[in-house]
């Protein structure tokens, strides 16, 4: 007996007007259903913050479609290849007909709804690019089996994300046009009052959802009229350049941030009932433009300008604008001059700083007398890893650098011809094989429902991540403890610390001091036990640079040996200043062939110089030398605290 299908009870969203708090990331949302090309947002914090919830609801608000149909919300799988996403050949067509003919895929689903992307920081970069550059867009571009295929993709795009779980690279999330971070109540009364909702909800969602009703309707009434308004919205010149002046204050690059900034006040002001956008309205967006785009902790926002006098001719109007740019100008001089006044000369406390002679004498007295710097506050760093990807199958795991697999294990990204272990594409094999069904049957012998040849069959080919093997080599000399260097140094070796901790990396640090090298922490996964000896590492002697090297060295083949397939990364903390050596050669030019022989032998490691000379008017940028000698990537200690950081060596693809 065959049993009776039922239908598949139809799930019930949680209503948007009954979400408590998260107040910004409801703007943000209905901003971005007032006008899609916003650019959708990205939702930064922790689970359980409603975030799935608020872009489930938000969808339900959205005017209904031609024939009355619902906007469609796509959630995005974590699992998803690349034909899913953008669309693939259509099986069915190909085998029954012997044609060529597009299956659609998620970015077609998606058209004129919501596309749901859970955890974005997990996804692969290359699934990113194809949503991104369709929401930007507006349409798919489908190249499969040497067909091309256009078609409309409108949507908003919500991406949300734990930043425990990794940051999504800058140049991803700069194509966000808002960001919001968000985080639980903190208010008992609050926390309380939510329970009784969410269990509510789960007891009878009809009734819960039956309360709110209304509430959604005049949600639902204001997105249509915003949207019938956001047209006829008009923003003044002098706002025009507010807007401008935020970006620039703010050192955001390009000009994407000016252009969502423009379009979210004129949403925000249609939003309010507004023909003309207002100050209140772009300082109420600002934030949610500048939070995944400034460098600065917080964004810098001037106070807004005055609008222009109304005068009778067009030449008397331009008259107070001119004033007004002036005024900003000098508005925007003023807190410059001011921070530089309270920071004084910028060259007047490097001049009453000692000389260069003093920290030598510093370096002879403390080694008698070694000192203990402090660690500075820890900060997060951009994306520690240099990725440089390679065709080399690597087993493990972690979560730095993506990797080929070589087991059976990770995420299937593509298939390839080659049949090197035995793990079978299926829906890339009948892909292949679909297009020549019509003609093998004629010819064929056995009755089969899909004939396959040889030639048919592709491979998985699988992508995991896998953990680097990070080395510190840190600089202990008693230069180091002049102006603070030590403690700075501390600071950014704790950030990386921890940045290694959350990608499962292997850590092992060789310090330099007086005379010699010493391995301090052999490679070990205990991030704790190196940050301890972090916190008791002192400063004091000489600089013995290529001793350090060598004793990286040592290290680097040992964990060749160990592992062939190894990703090493040496990052190199110190001002470059060598004054001992093992030779009779003058110990800068020592070091630097030592940093020669280093590259040499290891090819398959890669190297970060991080220069902790303070800034000051003469520097003898001797640690760019060492970075040179190495290939390595040059940064001073200040640029790892930039928002922007893309990578502390690019990202190349190889394969």
């Amino acid at each position: 007996m065959t049993p009776e299908k039922r239908p598949h009870p139809e799930r019930r969203t949680y209503p948007f007007s009954a979400i408590l708090g998260q107040e910004r990331m409801k703007l943000a949302l209905l901003l971005n259903a007032i006008n899609p090309a916003i650019g959708g947002v990205v939702i930064r914090g922790q689970k359980g913050t409603a975030k799935s919830t608020a872009a489930r609801g938000l969808s339900a608000l959205m005017p209904a479609l031609a024939q009355g149909r619902r906007p469609p919300f796509v959630d995005f799988p974590l699992g998803a290849t690349e034909d899913m996403v953008v669309g693939a050949i259509d099986l069915e067509a190909a085998i029954r007909q012997g044609v060529v003919a597009f299956q659609p895929g998620l970015l077609a689903r998606a058209h004129n709804g919501v596309l749901y992307v859970d955890e974005i920081n997990l996804l692969n970069d290359h699934l990113a690019d194809s949503i991104l550059d369709a929401s930007e867009s507006g349409e798919n571009i489908v190249e499969r089996e040497g067909q091309s295929l256009r078609h409309e993709s409108r949507f908003i795009l919500i991406g949300t994300m734990n930043p425990e779980e990794g940051e999504v690279r800058p140049q991803l999330l700069d194509r966000f046009g808002l960001a919001v971070s968000v985080e639980g109540e903190r208010e008992p009364a609050l926390r309380v009052e939510l329970l009784k909702r969410r269990e509510a909800f789960d007891l009878d969602a009809d009734a819960f959802i039956a309360r709110f009703r209304d509430d959604e309707a005049e949600l639902a009434g204001r997105i249509v009229a915003a949207r019938r308004r956001l047209r006829e919205v008009f923003c003044p010149a002098h706002l025009s350049g507010f807007i401008a002046e935020i970006c620039q204050r703010n050192h955001v690059a390009g000009h994407r941030a000016d252009i969502v900034m423009d379009r979210a006040a004129r949403a925000h002001a249609a939003w309010r009932g507004a023909d003309d956008v207002s100050a209140d309205d772009i300082l109420a967006v600002a934030p949610m433009v500048l939070l995944h785009r400034m460098r600065t902790a917080e964004p810098e926002v001037p106070p807004p300008p005055p609008p222009p006098e109304d005068r009778p001719d067009e030449q008397a109007r331009e008259e107070p604008q001119d004033q007004d740019s002036s005024g900003d100008q000098d508005d925007a001089s003023s807190p410059a001059s001011n921070t530089q006044a309270d920071r004084g000369d910028p060259g007047g406390s490097e001049r009453t700083a000692p000389p260069e002679s003093d920290e030598s004498a510093q370096q002879e007295t403390s080694a008698a007398n070694d000192e203990v710097a402090e660690i500075g506050a820890a900060f997060t760093v951009r994306k520690l890893d240099a990725q440089a990807r390679d065709r080399v199958f690597r087993t493990g795991s972690g979560k730095r650098s993506r990797s080929r697999s070589a087991c059976k294990q990770g995420r299937y990204v593509k298939s390839a011809e080659r049949r090197d272990r035995n793990d079978l594409a299926f829906d890339a094999t009948l892909r292949a094989a679909a297009p020549h069904q019509k003609t093998r049957r004629e010819t064929a012998t056995r009755d089969l429902a899909v004939h396959i040849a040889d030639s048919d069959i592709r491979e998985k080919i699988r992508e995991r991540r896998v953990g680097n093997f990070l080395l510190f080599i840190v600089d202990g000399s008693g230069s180091m403890g002049a102006h603070r260097r030590m403690v700075e140094t501390k600071a950014a070796i704790m950030s990386l610390l921890l940045d290694a901790y959350q990608k499962r990396d292997k850590v092992a640090m060789v310090v330099f001091r007086g005379r010699c090298a010493e391995t301090v922490l052999p490679p070990t996964n205990s991030v704790e036990r190196a940050a301890k000896l972090l916190a008791d590492l002192p400063v004091g002697g000489r600089t013995p640079l290529s001793q350090g090297l060598e004793t990286a060295s040592q290290i680097l083949r040992q964990v060749e040996r160990r592992d062939p397939a190894a990703l090493p990364l040496a990052i190199v903390l110190t001002d470059g200043r060598a004054n001992a050596g093992l030779g009779c050669s003058p110990p800068h030019e020592e070091a630097l062939r030592a940093a020669a022989q280093l590259r040499e032998l290891h090819p398959a490691a890669r190297f970060v110089v991080v220069d902790t000379e303070a800034p000051g008017v003469v520097r003898l940028e001797l640690a760019r030398k060492l970075a040179d000698a190495l290939n390595a990537s040059y940064f001073k200690t200040e640029d790892l605290r930039a928002e922007d950081l893309v990578a502390l060596a690019k990202e190349t693809q190889t394969w």
